[in-house]
């Protein structure tokens, strides 16, 4: 299931004023802006809610689950992301913000810190194993796996073959803690909309192991709420090592890999990828690379400001003392767990969001056609004509998408050649012909 047939991010038509603000922000040139309306190109989009995060008017949202949803089962079980922990001050404890959740109508609480640790042991493992073949780049973060399949599909065979913590947890939930139950429901508690998209549509995997995926923009007020009421028991069970995933040098830190980088916020990210390209990270090991600024806890669907949230885990994971106070999870979760498997299933693929056609000679007669339009554009990648770039206008000309007098520099230039022809007949025309 490597192709896209789900997107989270959406767009409200009603809010979208034709700005064209989304357009240069996009990563992938995903979005096009025709008729005073901006629109999302399916192929294209990797759901990394950039869109969400620039867009003056909140045109572009998250599709996500309600609280609600937990409700179709008789056991529901909540995988809270890491960075839920720091969108609360100090006065709430881990402990308290899973109670929070159980008050809120969950049964059970699986920490993906807690996932998060075996899955680092297992990509260590993995990366030792394959040698020197790397740089190797992480997996964990949805959009930037889904970069791989749309801009850099020559680095997939890069990409380190372990599932997230987020299906990682919710396979251990299934299939070691209710194991044979029809009436489990598993729901992640997510800061993005990459999340949503690959529990509907997996990435390595066949099937999503999760059912739903709530936003913690959704749960953080009835939570919020909930949390001084709460009866506090000591059910929280991760070490910083998992809490630390939640931000930027938490995983590369968590798999110790030596010669490790660390690179966050999606323009950052396509730089890195540029230069592995280009041969000029050789004497890297392993890339974490995360879409949002600051790592997940920058996720568009998050609440607190990034750095804020960063600062309060890191404290929560000073005093958590790497496990000293809590029982690290990771050789029982892997050695106690038979059967729950951490690799994927299936290879991730490339998509076509980029190609001009499906066929390869369509394809080609496009480019040429692209590059002859692109010589008689300005250059100037203004955004006028409703797309990202002079090339990718040419492209939509190309593939009859739009007008070539979209732009508006094209349009002026023919309303001069018509204007001077106008001019030009009415020189030419015979004294006292339009006379009666």
């Amino acid at each position: 299931m490597n192709g896209p047939s789900f997107h989270s991010v959406t767009l409200d038509p009603a809010k979208c004023k034709g700005c064209t603000t989304c357009i240069r922000f996009c990563p992938t040139e995903a979005i096009r802006v025709r008729k005073g309306r901006a629109y999302i190109i399916d192929e294209r989009c990797i759901d990394c809610g950039e869109c969400i995060r620039t867009c003056p008017n909140n045109a572009k949202k998250a599709v996500s689950d309600p609280l609600s949803a937990i409700e179709r089962f008789a056991v529901r079980v909540a995988l809270p992301a890491p960075t839920l922990y720091g969108q609360f001050d100090e006065r709430f404890s881990v402990d308290r913000i899973l109670c929070g959740l159980l008050d809120l109508g969950f049964t059970d609480v699986f920490e993906v810190a807690e996932a998060a640790e075996a899955v680092a042991s297992e990509t260590a493992g993995w990366i030792a194993a394959a040698g020197d073949g790397g740089p190797w780049i992480s997996s964990a973060c949805p959009a930037v796996v889904k970069l791989l399949q749309v801009r850099f599909p020559s680095l997939l065979d890069r990409l380190a073959p372990v599932i997230s913590p987020m299906e990682a947890a919710a396979r251990i939930v299934k299939e070691r803690l209710y194991p044979g139950r029809a009436d489990v429901g598993v729901f992640f508690i997510s800061p993005c909309a990459g999340k949503v998209t690959v529990s509907r549509v997996p990435q390595g995997l066949s099937e999503s192991a999760v059912d739903g995926v709530i936003s913690i923009k959704d749960i953080y007020l009835p939570l919020r709420n909930a949390l001084p009421g709460v009866e506090e028991r000591p059910i929280a069970r991760a070490s910083g090592r998992g809490v630390a995933w939640a931000h930027i040098d938490g995983e590369s830190d968590a798999v110790g890999v030596p010669r490790a980088i660390s690179v966050s916020g999606i323009a950052d990210v396509i730089g890195v990828f540029e230069a592995l390209e280009n041969g000029k990270l050789k004497d890297v090991a392993f890339i974490e690379a995360l879409a949002c600024p600051a790592g997940c806890v920058g996720g568009p669907l998050t609440v607190e400001n990034p750095y804020i949230a960063r600062a309060r885990l890191k404290a929560l994971e000073r005093r958590s003392g790497e496990g000293t106070d809590r029982r690290n999870p990771v050789g029982e979760i892997q050695g106690g767990a038979p059967g729950i498997g951490l690799g994927f299933e299936e290879p991730v693929k490339a998509r076509s969001g980029l190609r001009l056609a499906p066929d390869m000679l369509k394809a080609m007669i496009l480019l040429e056609e692209t590059e002859l339009i692109g010589e008689t554009l300005p250059g100037l990648d203004c955004g006028s004509c409703g797309a990202p770039t002079c090339r990718a206008f040419a492209e939509d000309v190309a593939k009859g998408d739009a007008l070539i007098t979209d732009c508006i520099f094209k349009l002026r230039e023919n309303v001069r050649k018509l204007a001077e022809e106008l001019i030009n007949m009415e020189r030419l025309q015979p004294p006292g012909l339009d006379k009666d």
